[in-house]
């Protein structure tokens, strides 16, 4: 299907089909464990954002320090409604989730849709398990809505392809079962391009924890 070039992670369909046959990495250290409250006792500059899926839910602890021109750009998609309905459109079993840009029936969201970020993969994030990235075209600086979560460690997403890697910008801290879950879903053959056999719907994205929006705001001209 022809969506699946528009906001795909990749010019890296060879390097995707290496890690396919790899045994996934272990887990990056989450605390499934604590309870929201917990969590949301850490620093402003790493907000909370809770993803409803229909198959469960996934707090996301994002990185305004390393990452906040990306924080900033994710958060207001949050904070306008637009990842509401969206769907998880690609799942590689070892290697990625990716959501964030699709309708149910397949066709690229545009409404609300605003213009590509500069790419942050320089901020020393690493794409580790549990670790939520900016999807992007074969062009660096075309990230927008589209995300990825890494089920296992993807290190060959850090090195620069076409001129950049791939940037992280926060991690799971809660709900990494229900990722786990999104994994395992039948999908349709396809090679790299792996689509659920089932709709695998957001439901709704909302920040759930305190935001200092005005010091990410500073850190994002900084990086600029």
């Amino acid at each position: 299907m022809r969506h699946l070039a528009l906001l795909m992670i990749f010019a890296l369909a060879p390097l995707v089909g290496a890690q396919t046959t790899e045994t996934p990495a272990e887990e990056t250290p989450l605390n499934d464990t604590a309870s929201t409250e917990t969590l949301k006792a850490r620093s402003p500059l790493h907000p909370l954002v809770q993803m409803q899926t229909s198959m469960g839910d996934i707090v996301l602890e994002l990185d305004a320090e390393k990452a906040p021109i990306s924080t900033l750009n994710f958060i207001q998609y949050v904070d306008d409604g637009f990842y509401k309905g969206t769907i998880f459109h690609r799942v590689i079993p070892n290697f990625m989730i990716q959501g964030g840009g699709l309708e149910p029936d397949h066709t690229q969201k545009r409404e609300g849709l605003r213009p590509p970020i500069k790419n942050e993969w320089r901020n020393g994030l690493k794409n580790k398990r549990g670790t939520i990235a900016m999807a992007r075209t074969n062009v660096a600086d075309s990230a927008t809505a589209q995300f990825f979560i890494n089920v296992t460690d993807n290190p060959f997403l850090d090195q620069p392809n076409d001129g950049a890697a791939y940037a992280v910008f926060g991690k799971v801290v809660k709900g990494m079962e229900t990722v786990d879950k999104i994994r395992s879903v039948e999908t349709r053959p396809g090679g790299e391009n792996s689509i659920p056999v089932q709709t695998v719907l957001i439901r709704d994205a909302k920040l759930i924890s305190e935001f200092d929006r005005e010091a990410a705001k500073k850190l994002t001209e900084a990086a600029r």
